[in-house]
């Protein structure tokens, strides 16, 4: 089974794709995981990187399809693979049918406004990882390893801003693009509502 997870950022994809490979065993390739990775252990990858993210803007097309390309060659993806953040535009799309066929897009649905409200909140622990949201955590300091929380420079307000407008432009023509294979949820309740129809379709579609 091979999927990909559509929607802007901060729609709860990364999410969704955790949960899916969790219940299906397949494994979740995160083009945004692979490149922060690269960026925290300072990377010639990982410096270019960061300075296209920083300002809001998206990888180039060459660098990401060339990643993905390698990563599923690799033997873990053999029977199926969740890609999460590509095909962020249609070069990527076209590319891809090139490596790899797509049983299914999942599509989830979320007003703008509500993602600015739920990315400009997120605070991150630089150094477990964990992710908090200030409406439902005060602290400054990480829970679990007692660490300063930060506010990542791709969650500030001004540059969701600037990330919105970008999928607008450049990801949403792929919603046409795989019209005949997506599988649409509305994205606004808990991520456990979310995933409920996610998990009944691709359990039929086995």
């Amino acid at each position: 089974m091979n999927l990909i997870m559509l929607g802007a950022p901060g729609s709860g994809k990364g999410t969704m794709a955790k949960f899916i490979s969790s219940d299906f065993s397949l494994p979740h390739i995160s083009t945004g995981d692979i490149f922060r990775k690269n960026i925290k252990d300072g990377t010639e990858l990982g410096n270019k990187v960061k300075s296209i993210l920083d300002a809001g803007e998206l990888v180039p097309d060459e660098l990401t399809i060339d990643l993905v390309k390698d990563r599923l060659k690799e033997a873990d993806c053999k029977n199926g693979f969740i890609l999460d953040g590509f095909p962020r535009t249609l070069v990527q799309a076209e590319a891809l049918e090139k490596f790899a066929s797509i049983d299914s897009v999942i599509l989830i649905d979320l007003p703008f406004e509500v993602i600015e409200e739920r990315l400009s909140g997120r605070r991150s622990c630089p150094s477990c990882g964990e992710v908090y949201h200030t409406s439902t955590y005060k602290e400054t300091n990480c829970q679990k390893c007692d660490a300063s929380l930060i506010q990542r420079e791709d969650d500030k307000l001004e540059t969701v801003r600037a990330r919105l407008k970008v999928y607008e432009k450049q990801t949403s023509p792929l919603i046409e693009f795989y019209k005949n294979k997506i599988f649409k949820v509305e994205g606004k309740g808990t991520p456990e509502e979310t995933y409920a129809p996610v998990k009944k379709f691709l359990k039929e579609m086995k």
